[in-house]
């Protein structure tokens, strides 16, 4: 999953979202060392929904779909077309409109910069000036991600043509969505009722 369904399945508490938003950008296992226990624990969310979220069998069917023509960099695409199903349903999911929870988003993250790491602490006027958790609901939004990741990874990616294959499979991507997003609600709940 991506930076939205990242920060979604944090629910409320401000500083299991920052560690959510920022795992990618955390290397080793000493993160309770590093950083506050409620970051920390964010960060172990995060790294539990990417090891669901890639062994799960619907998922899979997404990547499989993908796979062919983007090879190993299936996966990353997949999480960008579940963020858009996430943005674009956004009312299915949550009460707060997406453009007040993306601003939301935006300011908490800005409270906590100073423990941000310097990748993230870079990335986010971008996101913010793009607002890209909004973006995320139309196709161009993602579009505009896809093609900016492409422009990033060392080898010829094709991410920026990505957006072609969800317009083809748009169905078929949206029912894998809707068919995996519950478990992966409930796994994230469980996991964070487990730790309170």
């Amino acid at each position: 999953m991506n930076f939205l369904a990242h920060l979604y399945l944090s629910g409320h508490d401000e500083e299991v979202m920052v560690g959510n938003f920022i795992g990618d950008f955390v290397r080793g296992r000493a993160i309770y060392e590093q950083f506050p226990h409620r970051i920390a624990l964010g960060i172990e969310l995060h790294r539990e929904i990417d090891e669901f979220t890639d062994n799960h069998p619907v998922v899979l069917e997404s990547k499989i779909r993908l796979r062919p023509k983007y090879r190993h960099y299936a996966p990353v695409i997949v999480d960008m077309f579940y963020d858009h199903f996430l943005a674009a349903n956004w009312k299915n999911y949550h009460t707060q409109p997406l453009s007040e929870y993306a601003h939301h988003s935006y300011q908490i993250l800005k409270k906590f910069e100073p423990i941000l790491p310097a990748q993230v602490k870079y990335l986010m006027p971008y996101m913010i000036e793009g607002n890209w958790l909004l973006n995320y609901a139309r196709t161009e939004g993602i579009h505009r991600a896809l093609s900016g990741m492409a422009k990033r990874t060392p080898y010829d990616s094709k991410m920026d043509e990505a957006i072609q294959e969800l317009e083809l499979h748009y169905k078929d991507f949206e029912k894998e969505f809707f068919d995996f997003f519950p478990d992966l609600i409930k796994m994230s709940v469980e996991f964070i009722e487990r730790r309170k």
